[in-house]
């Protein structure tokens, strides 16, 4: 069979490669950088630079350096799929902070990492509250290997294979983040310790399932007292926080 033409579009793909590089990036870029990021020369980028800043979706610093708006974030909020799954699982998410006292968030996969979609704060005076937007590890986070786990196979590959967090495991380490992923498939849910630092738990499980188009899946994470014991400082026992975030899931899921 004669394989079919492919078109190339050069300033497209210019665009796209410095979105993606600096989408990526936590602080600001100079056009020296970039250019060296992408494998551009900087007068090759010099007019994609001004018209990405023009259409809004990079900002020029004072120092020269850029960094990616909001603007993409905005438009993603939009797509309607995100946005129904965010319309249905906002009200059940404050109900369940409102009540344990604990953040919950919703997150889906953004390139090769997990991107918070959507928060909801807790109402203790301290809790951890992931900021949405926020990029986190899909390998090391409970919420990252939930969509891990739930990934066609050849998506998983592709997530392994582009996260450093992965590749810096030895290959016991990686057969046992195998293992441990598909088990999660089967079960649905996961718990981790300590991704987000010292004493900190996170638990998440599924929104959707795996034939669905469209997966997310909704975690917390919680602070427990130094001796680690299921206590966590709300005075909800652990078991409580996990039980009532499996059925504020279901209550999403009931409803997509």
């Amino acid at each position: 069979m004669e394989r079919k033409r492919q078109y190339s579009a050069p300033a497209v793909e210019k665009c796209l490669d410095v979105l993606e590089y600096l989408s990526c990036q936590q602080v600001p870029k100079n056009q020296k950088e970039i250019a060296n990021a992408v494998n551009r020369s900087p007068n090759e980028i010099y007019r994609v630079l001004t018209s990405l800043e023009a259409r809004g979706y990079i900002v020029r610093e004072v120092s020269g350096s850029y960094r990616v708006s909001l603007k993409l974030y905005n438009l993603s909020r939009s797509i309607y799929p995100i946005e129904q799954i965010r319309r249905i699982a906002m009200p059940f998410m404050d109900e369940f902070s409102f009540k344990f006292g604990v953040s919950c968030y919703l997150c889906m996969l953004y390139q090769s990492q997990t991107m918070v979609i959507i928060h909801a704060r807790g109402s203790l005076p301290v809790s951890l509250n992931l900021a949405e937007g926020a990029l986190l590890s899909t390998v090391n986070t409970a919420s990252g290997n939930v969509l891990l786990a739930n990934s066609h196979p050849s998506v998983q590959n592709m997530l392994y294979a582009r996260s450093s967090d992965y590749r810096s495991l030895n290959e016991r380490e990686q057969a046992t983040l195998r293992e441990k992923v598909n088990q999660i498939s089967t079960e649905g849910y996961t718990k981790t310790i300590g991704a987000f630092g010292e004493g900190v738990y996170s638990f998440a499980t599924l929104i959707g399932n795996s034939e669905n188009a469209i997966i997310a899946s909704l975690g917390m994470s919680y602070l427990n007292d130094k001796t680690h014991s299921t206590k966590v400082e709300n005075g909800s026992k652990e078991k409580d926080l996990i039980q009532g975030l499996l059925k504020t899931a279901n209550k999403i899921n009931s409803l997509l």
